[in-house]
């Protein structure tokens, strides 16, 4: 029997009887909230679910809540449900993340294959934020100079390019490079950028292009020979 819960957010009462009698008839659990306000008191207490969202409601309308969740980072994947099935709306609710939109009276075999969807979404985002924590993990190990290395490899530049931006030889890039990708545990440039792609994606607000914090303005320079000369110069 199916074990995901389903968050009924309906301001009609027969609504939120009769879709959790049903569903819990298939063997879901359910929640039931009377309006966006009341599930956005609860939300920090539910389980990860999937989101059954009407349009229609007082105060916070269901398309305000959606867009509200989605502003705020809740992965939580939403089916909307609404009387009213204006193209307007579906295509707003689809704008914000909407993995379906219903129109009541829907069909028992349409609400199923809606939250079919919705469980192949939730189970994808649990896949890929574990993911993304493991690439955070990797990436975190790796001292400033090796992130500054792998960030000139992730912008594509060449070892060269990357020792003038840092003011060092390409040889010291190397050695920086290998020592970052053995830490990183990856055989390939390829699998070390995709570690570095995974972890942007959960750096929230960080720059596109950049790991680490800007670099101080470059100062034109002699490149060092090695590592060891670089240390030995900052010494």
């Amino acid at each position: 029997m199916p074990s995901h819960v389903v968050h009924i957010v309906d301001d009609d009462p027969d609504v939120l009887d009769s879709v959790s009698f049903l569903l819990e008839t298939d063997g879901f659990a359910t929640t039931r909230h009377c309006c966006a306000k009341a599930f956005l008191q609860h939300l920090g207490d539910l389980e990860p679910g999937c989101i059954l969202l009407d349009v229609q409601m007082p105060g916070m309308t269901g398309l305000q809540l959606q867009q509200h969740l989605h502003t705020n980072g809740c992965r939580m994947p939403v089916v909307i449900i609404t009387g009213h099935g204006d193209v307007s709306s579906a295509v707003a609710a689809m704008k914000e993340g909407a993995v379906d939109y219903l129109q009541k009276p829907f069909g028992k075999a349409d609400l199923h294959a809606a939250l079919d969807a919705a469980w192949n979404t939730l189970d994808r985002e649990e896949s890929d934020g574990h993911a993304r924590d493991q690439a955070c993990e990797a990436i975190a190990r790796l001292t400033r100079r090796e992130r500054e290395v792998v960030d000139g490899l992730a912008r594509g530049q060449a070892n060269k390019v990357i020792a003038y931006d840092l003011g060092v030889s390409p040889r010291t890039v190397e050695f920086y490079r290998a020592r970052a990708m053995r830490k990183l545990g990856t055989r390939s440039l390829s699998e070390a950028l995709q570690l570095v792609f995974l972890a942007r994606q959960a750096s929230a607000g960080a720059p596109a292009d950049r790991l680490v914090a800007a670099p101080k303005p470059r100062l034109v320079r002699k490149p060092l020979a090695n590592p060891v000369e670089e240390q030995c110069a900052a010494a």
